[in-house]
């Protein structure tokens, strides 16, 4: 072939390959985006039971166009303590089965509809202000991107017809059909995409280069190595969320592994039930029925495996059990984030809002230990103050930086809002922490210097603990509900109390009541309460001026 005729090939099958994959991922991540909450609150909710799990992965599969997409979200909740591993291998089992649509779709000959879908698609984006029409204009891109992708590579195999080299190692794949496996997984690893490389195999078969046999095999090693995306998201999770990504491998390997010996017959049972001959050739060298055997076979593998599957979810959640040890104490990260969640936003927003609760509850936990110390001579938790402080500085940096990171993604407005929202309440919380620890401070120097406070300070200082913490304890909660319904009457109590405080100090001092430095030390503590105050009113008013959403709670 001379050099014109390799570049034209390798162009014609990258470029192809490249318009496919991108307009599998447009396409799919337009559709999480209009769906995404919805489908999310399905999956959380909806899989009480092994039946009922099924469907709802199948069915968010199908919808969604990514089982990758459903198992991270899967692995998602499992490490938010939000659905248990049987649940969770439920709903893989439903995924891999909703994943075979995409081979159906491709299967159809409708490359003719690639154009105009394009062509309202881009209408629909640029010109519509409407977000809901937006996505759908994205869907239309992707949609049509994902065929024209297809016909090109289809184009693009056609010189390899005509190279023994290539010839022959497809027809190698057909009588070693374990290599077309691991070539197969291979592929789908490196793709990053099991709907790429079903498109690919299709491309292969349809243009004649591999006969039904071997593309097969091809698509049993794809379902392997679409697993990989799960076990990569379960880097930096808990070790349930690590069994859960270890069952999709486990599924998908033990049915590659026994279908090899069947093969075959599926092979025939597949030809039998769809119409017209996989194999036949057209005049101009091309399989015109191939693509729906294919699409066909990857369905039957999937139903097979679901069937085999189902009723030994126990079973395998043990063998997971047993596969999958106990991190290493050292191992275990404080802030529970990890990059790969962020293929799915909004997992990665959900599991985001969880640590930030868990940060609050830090910051919480610091206003109650000076609270104890000052209103009633409790230091039981006084020395936690100096860790917390510790912690709140470890999440600020590392959600915050989560957060920036998954602003960059292709994100939905709702989730923009979302992760704008949690920016605020996570500096807010810190500078809590902050408030906490100069309390703290001031309490190290009443012990040094063995300062007491009148009872009349004493008094007011619960006071003011018990506003300052009831405000808190309020608006965490709303956070939590979802609610921007807060009473902020409480920020206006502080202050005035603040005020009122200073004056009664005043009075005291000049009465010669309290020493001086009792009375600069209580000003303080005052002044810190007041700020405190003030950021939790920061996050009270972030709660309130925009559209929230509940924080699921773990099983």
């Amino acid at each position: 072939m001379a050099s014109s005729d390799w570049f034209n090939l390798i162009s014609g099958l990258f470029g192809g390959l490249g318009l496919f994959i991108f307009g599998m991922k447009l396409m799919s991540e337009a559709l999480q985006k209009s769906a995404g909450q919805g489908l999310k609150k399905a999956l959380e909710k909806l899989t009480s039971n092994r039946f009922v799990g099924t469907f709802v992965g199948l069915v968010v599969t199908a919808i969604i166009q990514s089982s990758s997409a459903t198992t991270v979200m899967v692995v998602g909740f499992v490490n938010a303590g939000l659905m248990n591993l049987s649940q969770a291998i439920s709903v893989v089992l439903g995924a891999n089965l909703g994943t075979t649509v995409t081979a159906q779709l491709i299967a159809f000959d409708i490359h003719a509809l690639a154009l105009p879908a394009i062509a309202i698609g881009m209408i629909l984006k640029m010109f519509s202000k409407d977000v809901t029409k937006q996505y759908w204009g994205e869907i239309l891109l992707g949609f049509g991107m994902l065929f024209i992708g297809m016909e090109i590579m289809k184009d693009g195999f056609v010189p390899l017809r005509k190279t023994d080299g290539f010839r022959d190692m497809f027809v190698y794949f057909s009588s070693n059909p374990v290599l077309a496996v691991a070539a197969g997984a291979f592929l789908t690893v490196i793709v990053q995409s099991s709907s790429a490389t079903i498109g690919i195999t299709i491309a292969l078969a349809t243009t004649g280069l591999i006969d039904f046999y071997g593309a097969c095999a091809l698509v049993l090693g794809e379902n392997i190595g679409t697993t990989i995306t799960a076990n990569l998201a379960a880097i930096g999770t808990n070790r349930t969320a690590k069994q859960a990504a270890f069952a999709h491998f486990l599924i998908n390997f033990l049915g590659v592994v026994y279908m090899l010996f069947i093969l075959k017959y599926l092979v025939e049972f597949v030809n039998f039930l769809t119409p017209n001959d996989a194999d036949f050739v057209a005049a101009d060298g091309s399989k015109p029925y191939i693509a729906r055997h294919i699409a066909n076979l990857h369905t039957m593998f999937n139903m097979i495996n679901l069937v085999i599957f189902l009723p030994f979810i126990q079973y395998l959640a043990k063998i997971c059990e047993v596969m999958v040890k106990p991190d290493k104490p050292d191992e275990n990260r404080m802030v529970r984030l990890s990059d790969n969640i962020m293929s799915t936003p909004a997992i990665a927003v959900e599991q985001a809002k969880r640590e930030v609760l868990r940060m609050s509850g830090y910051a919480g936990n610091m206003v109650e230990a000076t609270r104890k110390y000052l209103v009633s001579g409790d230091e039981s938790e006084l020395g936690n103050v100096k860790t917390c402080e510790g912690y709140l500085d470890t999440f600020d940096k590392e959600i915050s930086a989560f957060l920036v990171k998954l602003s960059m993604k292709n994100i939905s407005q709702n989730s923009a809002s979302q992760i704008n929202r949690m920016h605020h309440i996570v500096h807010n919380l810190e500078k809590i922490g902050d408030y906490s620890e100069s309390i703290f401070n001031s309490i190290k120097k009443i012990k040094k210097k063995q300062i007491v406070f009148s009872p009349e300070a004493n008094e007011e200082l619960r006071n003011i603990y018990e506003v300052v913490e009831r405000f808190y304890k309020q608006t965490m909660e709303c956070f939590v509900s979802g609610s921007n319904n807060i009473d902020t009457e409480d920020e206006d109590i502080i202050d005035s109390m603040r005020k009122r405080f200073k004056k009664n100090h005043v009075k005291r001092l000049n009465a010669n009541e309290c020493t001086i430095d009792a009375g600069l030390i209580y000003v303080d503590i005052l002044n810190c309460l007041e700020k405190i105050g003030d950021h939790t009113f920061n996050i009270a008013q972030v709660l309130m001026t925009s559209e929230s959403a509940p924080i699921s709670k773990p099983h």
